[in-house]
């Protein structure tokens, strides 16, 4: 259905201390600035989607505890359906500790908790959901076999299925054949392709060999260069508009989770990749995971100043 989007995913309450520079095993650093708020890469991908104008359902799990009660109520303000969001009796809501650089590089430790016991009963409860809705986002956070049975699901109803391969180390026991569009990072697509990327042309070779699993779409995204978007008949490279970077934590979710958004909405994967990547961009201009992911009026004022200065993303095709 137009403009709905099912994300699958985990949810984590992030722990952030800003500092000037990550330590180095052993040591300590003073100085940091403490944040707390909602994270997760399903539960980052739920807001980012939400805000970007679509009507979100979430499939998760969190604790009955304070953390998981704070997680529903502010998915829930959010204006997302947390019908499927289970409270699980037995285990912790996850916890994510994260260190952010003065250059907003991150390095984050994660304690899945509840999001370890997401099963493939929690998603036949969202069955009807899933079949209705017109794209169903996932990521790695969750057991490969409950993300595997969402895939599953998602291609028997037709639902588009967008996969975003992270964490990197989760890939193995997952079937890409049903998968429409996959959305790597540089690391993640190295090790889908088993190619080493140092080159344009290197890149190309990755996208080629991801594209031999039968998904339709590839898209890697680049960090400050921007994003590679791979099809059958396109290798596109779509360069990133450059602006200084606060803090990058959640930017891979908030490209994903937008890109959902728009390409629910009916746009073209070229149009909703352009807008998903402007969405990115401001996130890193903002603390956090979940507070960074800015609304609809966000990026469209933001796209709308690129046109007006004649600074349109620009993209150049790669020889196949």
């Amino acid at each position: 259905m137009k403009n709905r989007v099912v994300v699958v995913g985990s949810y984590n309450t992030d722990l952030t201390i800003k500092t000037k520079r990550i330590p180095q095993p052993g040591e300590t650093v003073i100085g940091g600035n403490f944040f707390q708020g909602g994270g997760g890469k399903g539960a980052n991908q739920a807001v980012a989607s939400a805000r970007a104008g679509a009507t979100v359902s979430f499939v998760a799990r969190v604790g009955n505890d304070v953390l998981g009660k704070e997680a529903v109520q502010q998915l829930a303000q959010e204006g997302i359906n947390t019908q499927f969001v289970v409270q699980d009796e037995h285990y912790p809501t996850g916890v994510a500790f994260i260190l952010v650089d003065e250059r907003g590089e991150n390095s984050i430790a994660v304690a899945s908790g509840a999001n370890a016991r997401l099963s493939p009963a929690d998603i036949e409860k969202a069955k009807a959901e899933i079949a209705s809705a017109g794209v169903i986002l996932l990521q790695l956070e969750s057991p490969p076999e409950t993300v595997q049975h969402a895939i599953d699901l998602a291609h028997k109803s037709g639902t588009l299925v967008i996969l975003n391969p992270a964490p990197a180390g989760q890939l193995n026991g997952l079937s890409f054949n049903e998968v429409n569009i996959i959305t790597p990072n540089i690391i993640e697509a190295e090790m889908l392709s088993g190619e080493k990327i140092s080159t344009d042309e290197s890149l190309a070779v990755c996208a080629r060999k991801i594209l031999r699993y039968g998904i339709q779409n590839v898209i890697i995204t680049l960090g400050e260069r921007g994003v590679f978007l791979a099809s059958a008949n396109t290798m596109d490279l779509i360069s990133a508009y450059q602006i200084s970077a606060i803090d990058s934590t959640g930017a891979g979710d908030v490209f994903s989770g937008s890109l959902a958004a728009f390409l629910a909405e009916g746009k073209s994967i070229q149009e909703a990749v352009k807008m998903a990547m402007a969405s990115a961009t401001i996130s890193v201009t903002r603390m956090g995971a979940q507070p960074s992911a800015p609304y609809r009026s966000d990026i469209e004022n933001f796209i709308s100043h690129l046109a007006e200065s004649r600074s349109e993303i620009p993209s150049g095709s790669i020889h196949k």
